[in-house]
């Protein structure tokens, strides 16, 4: 069998497609970019706590360099800039528990802080950038559209109640301000893992902001709060922060094949990571969802993929049911990759099973309500 990191193309190698409009795979460098509020008079302690944090982000493999700014116009406002030799590492850092760990000291003097990613695309000033360090291709053309995602898990026997809740409560008002709307929220279920994936068009930040404060959103938060595994406590500030960071689910790819979606089925699947190859997983996803872009005959018209540790969940967009063609539904004709890849089978019993259908059924995931917001007038 052919190793996984064969089979995986270097994304240096790789062309960036003009119906991709999101990925994290084109080896591009990164520029992180935190806007900071530190509260009156803890300047000082957020210092140390950066200091801190600076010193051991240094050893993480694929980190570059970093800054810190003070505006000189606020004391109080504050500028994080850093640099990445690409996204993969950089998000393997962000979403792991030791990254959690590490920022808790600083969330204490901080008022409101925003994060900001960007894959670098032009650079002046520099006479040879350094081996091994690219910039992006050319620039991508996107819809406007924000995709984002939040993952939990729910105790055992509650998921049929969570389900119910999660179903049937009141939709947030669309509108968030003049420039960001809700566009679409989609929840699904597999076993005890819920996944709710929204799209935004405008300010994700506002957006999720907004739904936080309706209080339909609040009453449904409080009814499942006592099923979830995660314990969580809306009285806690800290509490709240540190389950909607293990909680975040990014998209690391989006692709449309440019045609109609307006009859398409909205489906989900599931793919449990082995172990460390949650990154390898999504990347090869990504890959055959860009080739299928290509195909006309594909019945996968749309498709994202979302990312966190061991967690990669994909969500498409298809025509004639998943069943219609099982290897573009699935993402993945081999089911030995699947047992590679995955843990949806143990390995010798997917190396055995060719039937894609059967691990389809394993991967996909029950729709729990998928609602749109009334297009603009």
């Amino acid at each position: 069998m052919t190793a996984i990191s064969e089979r995986v193309p270097d994304p240096a190698e790789q062309q960036a497609s003009k119906r991709v409009s999101q990925s994290v795979f084109d080896g591009s460098r990164l520029r992180v970019v935190l806007l900071v509020d530190v509260y009156d008079g803890a300047q000082q302690q957020f210092l140390e706590a950066y200091e801190e944090m600076s010193n051991q982000v240094a050893s993480v493999p694929g980190h570059v360099s970093d800054q810190l700014c003070q505006s000189i116009e606020n004391p109080s406002q504050w500028l994080i800039t850093s640099e990445w030799e690409s996204a993969p590492p950089f998000l393997a850092w962000v979403n792991s528990e030791e990254h959690v760990r590490m920022v808790q000291p600083m969330h204490s003097c901080i008022r409101d802080t925003r994060s900001l990613r960007f894959h670098i695309v032009r650079e002046t000033g520099v006479e040879k950038a350094p081996t091994g360090r690219r910039l992006q291709t050319s620039p991508r053309i996107g819809d406007g559209v924000i995709r984002h995602a939040l993952t939990f898990t729910v105790k055992p026997g509650s998921e049929k109640k969570v389900a119910e809740l999660l179903a049937n409560y009141k939709s947030p008002e669309a509108r968030v301000d003049d420039t960001t709307k809700l566009c679409r929220t989609s929840l699904f279920m597999h076993g005890n893992r819920v996944v709710r994936a929204i799209e935004v068009r405008g300010d994700l930040l506002a957006a999720l902001r907004h739904v936080a404060r309706q209080p339909e959103i609040r009453a449904v938060e409080e009814a499942i709060n006592p099923y979830l595994e995660q314990a969580r406590d809306f009285n806690d500030q800290e509490s709240v922060r540190v389950f909607f960071t293990r909680a975040a689910l990014p998209a690391v790819h989006h692709v449309t094949g440019g045609q109609d979606t307006e009859r398409a089925e909205r489906h989900a699947l599931y793919y449990p990571a082995r172990p460390g190859m949650g990154m390898k997983l999504a990347e090869l996803l990504a890959q055959q969802d860009e080739r299928a872009a290509d195909d006309p005959r594909s019945p996968v018209l749309v498709s994202t993929v979302f990312e966190r540790d061991d967690v990669v969940v994909r969500l498409i967009d298809v025509r004639g049911g998943l069943e219609a063609d099982p290897a573009a539904a699935l993402g993945i004709a081999d089911a030995a990759q699947v047992s590679e890849l995955t843990t949806l089978l143990d390995g010798d019993a997917a190396k055995k099973d060719g039937d894609l259908s059967r691990l389809l059924g394993l991967a996909r995931m029950d729709l729990v309500t998928d609602r749109r917001s009334a297009p603009d007038a």
